[in-house]
């Protein structure tokens, strides 16, 4: 069973608090056209960049991505009930991140802890979830140190995505300003992080590694890395949870050096294909995978509007939606499943400064 309604997916857009953005929003895509439509009035939330989802689907929770919460230095984590019909969401309570910036979140397999990666301080907090779905008390945080080549964005650590790994065994941190994707072994009674074996794998200097996911395989892993505008393949090893960097691609076309900075990755279910966003060059890049060896090459680049900051490949891999951020737009994509290229649908919504597709899960029917 899908998220639908007379063939329709469900979603929820986090905007950042811009050019009058109202917080968290709703909007459906039609499986059979690609037609995006705007579907309720917006959930309040303060910069709400990055959204995430309990494992069934019942809540959502955002980062409110700010330097100051409560008068006190840090940003902050929301939580969201949602009405399983109709998909409204409900605000339960905020708790400070432990952290400045909050840019991208997660929940634990067993949709008992919330992990959140805090890019202007470089570290990684977790709370508690409540039965009811709400954010409970600190479990723990990790700080990271060191800095990197880039002295103007690399000056010190600046976690940018919390990844969990398969089985729940392991959690992913891409760290921006280290040049380094840190391997945690993940404590799901306790809510707890400690050094894995190897407990980093090292990405090329300048690069700034932003998103990480693992290929459904669980042979290989991807980082895009924002500051070079690349791709890199790992080499992953499910028993240790260790990661080996093996080959890293420009996400740009061959000859084009205007300035700009990747963003967000997605891998088509089938395992074919990856997609990583470009902006500057404005752009979604299509990523051949090799079936074998998991290597990649550029196959193909989708012109989207200003600022493609996030998107997300619907349920059924049918249809990309691209989150514009200067633009202000959302724009659907129709996914050749065998070329991996991408179509625009013509459909287009306006939303204010939008910054992360959230599809709701399977089996959560409107």
């Amino acid at each position: 069973m899908m998220t639908r309604k007379k063939g329709k997916l469900q979603f929820y857009l986090g905007t950042y608090s811009a050019r009058d953005a109202a917080g968290i929003y709703s909007a459906t895509l039609d499986l059979h056209t690609g037609r995006l439509d705007l579907s309720s009035e917006a959930a309040p939330a303060e910069n709400a960049s990055y959204l995430a989802l309990d494992p069934h689907g019942r809540w959502l929770y955002s980062v409110n991505e700010l330097s100051e919460f409560q008068g006190k230095a840090g940003g902050a984590l929301s939580s969201f009930a949602i009405e399983a019909k109709s998909g409204a969401l409900t605000a339960l309570n905020q708790q400070p991140s432990e952290g400045l910036w909050p840019c991208h979140l997660c929940v634990d397999g067993t949709g008992r802890f919330l992990l959140a990666a805090n890019y202007g301080s470089g570290t990684v907090s977790i709370h508690a979830i409540e039965p009811d779905g709400s954010i409970g008390g600190l479990t723990d945080v990790v700080q990271h140190a060191g800095s990197g080549t880039d002295a103007k964005r690399q000056e010190g650590p600046h976690a940018h995505s919390v990844t969990m790994g398969p089985a729940n065994r392991f959690a992913y941190v891409a760290d921006l300003g280290i040049d380094k994707i840190m391997v945690y072994q993940f404590d799901s009674t306790a809510g707890k992080l400690t050094g894995n074996g190897v407990p980093w794998t090292r990405l090329p200097d300048g690069s700034g590694p932003r998103h990480f996911a693992i290929h459904p395989t669980e042979r290989y892993a991807y980082v895009v890395n924002e500051l070079d505008s690349t791709v890199t393949l790992l080499s992953y090893d499910y028993a240790s949870g260790s990661l080996r960097a093996v080959q890293s691609v420009s996400a740009l076309p061959a000859g084009w050096s205007g300035a700009t900075i990747a963003a967000d990755l997605h891998i088509l279910p089938s395992g074919r294909y990856l997609y990583s966003s470009n902006r500057g060059h404005d752009s979604i890049t299509v990523f051949y995978i090799e079936e074998h060896s998991g290597t990649i090459r550029a196959v193909g680049h989708a012109p989207t509007g200003k600022t493609p900051r996030s998107f997300a490949i619907d349920p059924t891999a049918g249809y990309l939606v691209v989150a514009n951020q200067e633009s202000d737009t959302v724009v659907s994509y129709r996914i050749d499943q065998e070329s991996g290229k991408l179509s625009p649908t013509g459909s287009e919504i306006a939303v204010p400064s939008p910054t992360c597709v959230l599809f709701r899960p399977v089996g959560q029917e409107r």
